[in-house]
């Protein structure tokens, strides 16, 4: 069945980033399935064709060393994971780039960590790399660094590499290729009325609850890691789909605007490219915790972060960090640059303007946070 909302998201979709997971690429082995990285190359040649840009974003590469060093399940230990990445790195690049091999397209490894997206440099000349791939019609292959990056195998999250990825090249539209056929109501391996929810709207509280806690043996992510990732691609304006990666033909039926999966419509409106930066990307160096005056001033009628309005400072950071602005129990809705040091700003907690000259002796700037300078996140 063609839904009329999905053609017309696809179809003004012309850069797309496809994030797969292990368990689509892999036999129950761990071992890569060959057939299933052919079907998926071949579905993305069809989708370049229609004169379409495309990023992958794929797991495996943990899961294809597991598999080729007959382990039979993934390890728990950092040195035994990060061994297993550098082994199945170097195969699962070798199995796209044979699969691709039939139509003469050329792909590129690409190998990211946190500390990529959080320093602005190296996230912009991320972003112009994969511009250039664009421009020579290489395909882009992405991962996570895992033979280095800790953080990110304790996280074990493709997933929100694949959103960062999403806001870092500004697509329309992210695919979420798994192991299920979307979002359901329930678990529908112990739910007999649990029923597949076909779009969402918002990401809210009642969808995130409809998410199970289960990971699979040889992937790293849940459900719960799926609607984290969508959420934050479609806060910034973005459109996503989650889908059963396994399914023949799956990306056909998804760029013909078929109703498969769970489509996830953006619900912020689109923003500025720096803007992605500082909201959805870099990570924050501290914490405002703002009264509740303020934190409603802030969000809901768009005015800048004044010194009367904080009751809080958390953290170490200096003038130009990236800070979250909370609320009084401490969960974030902005973030934003800060004007000043979390030394300084500790000066001026719950001043009014007129009194920081009493007490620093001089007012470099009236907001610690300036409306410019800060996105709204939740």
């Amino acid at each position: 069945m063609i839904d009329p909302v999905r053609q017309d998201i696809v179809a003004n979709a012309r850069t797309v980033v496809v994030k797969v997971g292990t368990n689509v690429l892999t036999s129950d082995d761990g071992r890569l399935d060959a057939v299933r990285i052919q079907s998926l190359a071949d579905q993305i040649y069809r989708l370049r064709q229609g004169g379409r840009q495309v990023a992958l974003v794929s797991s495996g590469a943990i899961g294809a060393g597991v598999g080729r060093l007959g382990l039979g399940k993934r390890p728990v230990d950092l040195p035994h994971l990060q061994a297993c990445a550098a082994v199945g790195q170097t195969l699962l690049m070798r199995a796209y780039q044979e699969s691709f091999d039939r139509y003469n397209v050329h792909t590129a490894q690409i190998l990211l960590t946190a500390s990529d997206f959080d320093n602005r440099t190296r996230y912009l000349n991320a972003r112009n790399t994969i511009s250039t791939l664009f421009e020579w019609k290489v395909l882009p292959i992405i991962n996570e660094n895992d033979t280095v990056s800790i953080a990110e195998i304790k996280v074990g999250d493709n997933d929100h590499l694949a959103a960062m990825v999403t806001n870092l090249l500004q697509a329309p539209l992210l695919v979420l290729l798994t192991n299920v056929d979307g979002l359901f109501s329930g678990d529908p391996g112990g739910d007999p009325n649990a029923k597949k929810v076909s779009t969402v709207s918002q990401i809210d509280i009642s969808v995130m609850e409809m998410a199970g806690a289960g990971k699979s043996a040889l992937g790293t992510g849940g459900m719960r890691s799926k609607l984290r990732a969508a959420r934050l691609a479609t806060v910034a304006g973005e459109s996503v789909v989650m889908a059963n990666g396994a399914v023949p033909g799956i990306l056909d039926a998804i760029f013909a605007g078929e109703l498969v999966g769970t489509l996830f419509l953006p619900h912020g409106s689109s923003l500025p490219a720096w803007k992605r930066w500082l909201g959805f990307t870099a990570q924050p160096k501290g914490k405002l915790l703002l009264n509740d005056g303020a934190a409603n001033a802030v969000r809901a009628l768009g005015k800048s972060l004044l010194p009367v309005g904080v009751v809080e400072i958390q953290g170490s950071f200096h003038k130009g960090d990236v800070v979250s602005l909370c609320d009084v129990t401490g969960s974030e809705f902005a973030r934003g640059l800060t004007n000043y040091s979390a030394d300084e700003a500790r000066q001026l907690i719950g001043l009014r303007t007129e009194k920081i000259v009493e007490v620093v002796g001089t007012v470099l700037y009236e907001e610690i946070v300036h409306r410019d300078n800060l996105v709204v996140t939740g």
